[in-house]
């Protein structure tokens, strides 16, 4: 089967400027028979309206285009980026299926050995794990973007959450807890949603791990600022470039280059994560200096107190 060409947003750009240029040279001539005609017959302003409305009529066919131009480019670009996505998911999916099905055809040998029984068991729960990973994060996305509101606030600690989802990231990837270094202080309490919070650090961590080429190199630090406190998920990765800062967190975005595409996602969970962090009453900013030279996801939340020690 052919695939479907790719639809392309120069056409429609192109069209659309001709037509701005050609209405903006209307306007133009008209302008110079409105003074052409005023200056000759020397009639009354009021006599003479409809020319004024003319000139109204083209400024307010060019907004009309200038406006069906810019919804046109977005609605292609989102239809990309949900092709992309969509994409993604079958990848996503096929990936541990496929590795699901092995393993059960695999089990089902009667000579398999005991220890091998039990290492395809472990390789089945972590592809069971890895789906059910993918699943949550498109409901969050679905309920995101259906309004719904985040659970409630409660007192968190924050270094023991933080240390639970780092042993859970390190165990999905399969990397030594060395690799990710906590700098957090032990007494902080933060106000805030438990599972949104459980959600952004698991989100943040899980990319600085997966954009990190060869051994990665976590750091996760935590200062106060006023009456929040500030976390930086620092790592030593493949970088973002500047044009590419503010996009990140657009839905089903994905930056276009091989380093991003070679790894797996669907461009929801920065989406997911700047949500979550806004609906707890704070804000989320990428930092990074460019390609190869690492990113740093700083993140600000209500902090509900700092104890004495």
């Amino acid at each position: 089967m052919v695939a479907p060409a790719r639809r392309s947003i120069s056409l429609p750009i192109i069209l659309s400027s001709v037509a701005v240029a050609l209405s903006l040279g209307l306007l133009f001539g008209w302008m110079l028979v409105i003074a052409k005609y005023m200056s000759e017959v020397g009639t009354t302003f009021a006599s003479n309206a409809w020319l004024l409305f003319g000139g109204i009529s083209f400024v307010t066919i060019i907004t009309v285009l200038v406006m069906f131009t810019v919804f046109l480019v977005r609605e292609i670009s989102e239809v990309r980026r949900q092709t992309s996505f969509i994409d993604s998911v079958t990848h996503e999916l096929k990936t541990p299926l496929a590795s699901l099905r092995l393993a059960a055809e695999t089990m089902a040998r009667p000579e398999l050995p005991p220890d091998r029984h039990e290492q395809l068991r472990k390789m089945m729960l972590e592809d069971v794990s890895r789906l059910v990973a993918l699943v949550d994060g498109i409901l969050e996305a679905s309920r995101i973007l259906g309004g719904e509101e985040t659970g409630e606030r409660g007192e968190v600690e924050l270094l023991p959450m933080a240390e639970h989802v780092a042993h859970d990231m390190v165990h999905r990837h399969g990397i030594d807890r060395e690799c990710v270094r906590l700098e957090l202080d032990a007494q902080v309490v933060l106000s805030v949603d438990p599972g949104a919070l459980r959600t952004v650090l698991s989100n943040l961590i899980d990319n600085a791990i997966k954009y990190s080429p060869g051994r990665p190199e976590l750091v996760i630090r935590g200062t106060p600022v006023g009456g929040h406190y500030q976390i930086d998920v620092h790592d030593q990765g493949i970088g973002i470039e500047r044009r590419d800062i503010k996009r990140i967190f657009q839905r089903f975005y994905r930056v276009p280059i091989e380093a991003v595409r070679s790894r797996h996602g669907t461009g929801l969970g920065l989406f997911v994560v700047q949500a979550l962090v806004q609906g707890m009453g704070g804000r989320i900013e990428a930092l990074s200096e460019g390609a190869g030279r690492g990113t740093t996801m700083r993140v600000r939340l209500p902090m509900e107190r700092a104890s004495e020690p």
